[in-house]
């Protein structure tokens, strides 16, 4: 992905005025030295749209540094193959980004991690594929020094489920969609600062609430 059309694709300014822009900021330009003195090359771009310009340069800037490093960690772990780079190379956005990278982050010791240890990734995936018939006799089977129940078990299955759901980009996307549709800005005032000047100002804010997609 190249800068130009990274911009181009997330703003209304022309590709002339972006190529100028860019050329400038390269140059060590302030965004009010180009607003000001350099009209001509940027068609007369405004201080906000300059802003604009740099923010997203910037974000490119940190999303291809990013990939880099993502890449080199995911080779190290031999487990980068074509698929998965072009997968990574082809990410427009960071929060995308992250979720790809997410399954090969090195994690803390997690409780799924030590089902794993325990021997219970087979139970999961038995359970997660709905096939079992009973349930309580198939998690006997894997009951070991470490696992002393058919509850132990079964809990153990379940964290790693929960870590495989936890991983799955599209569950991520309908979570944050559902989040951006249904969740509440709630603020409340601390009552030891409610009578202190400064807190005035905000006193509409002592107890509100809106919806975020507002």
């Amino acid at each position: 992905m190249q800068l130009i059309n990274y911009i181009i694709s997330r703003c209304k300014i022309s590709l002339k005025s972006i190529q100028s822009t860019i050329e400038l900021l390269n140059e060590d330009c302030t965004i009010p030295f180009i607003a000001r003195y350099r009209k001509e090359k940027t068609g007369n771009l405004d201080e906000v749209e300059i802003g604009l310009i740099v923010q997203l340069k910037e974000a490119f800037e940190i999303l291809e540094k990013r990939k880099k490093t993502i890449i080199k960690a995911i080779e190290e772990q031999d487990a980068l193959t074509d698929e998965l780079k072009n997968k990574i190379d082809k990410t427009e956005n960071i929060t995308a980004l992250e979720d790809i990278y997410l399954p090969y982050k090195k994690k803390r010791k997690t409780k799924a991690e030590t089902a794993r240890k325990n021997g219970l990734e087979p139970l999961a995936k038995m359970i997660l594929s709905q096939r079992i018939n009973d349930l309580e006799f198939t998690a006997s089977k894997y009951k070991n020094k470490e696992v002393s129940s058919e509850e132990k078990a079964l809990e153990g299955a379940r964290h790693i489920i929960s870590e495989w759901i936890n991983e799955r980009t599209d569950v991520r996307n309908n979570i944050r969609k559902e989040l951006a549709r249904f969740s509440v800005i709630n603020t409340k005032v601390v009552k030891t600062k409610k009578e202190e000047e400064n807190a005035q100002k905000f006193k509409d804010y002592f107890d509100w609430n809106e919806s975020f997609s507002r």
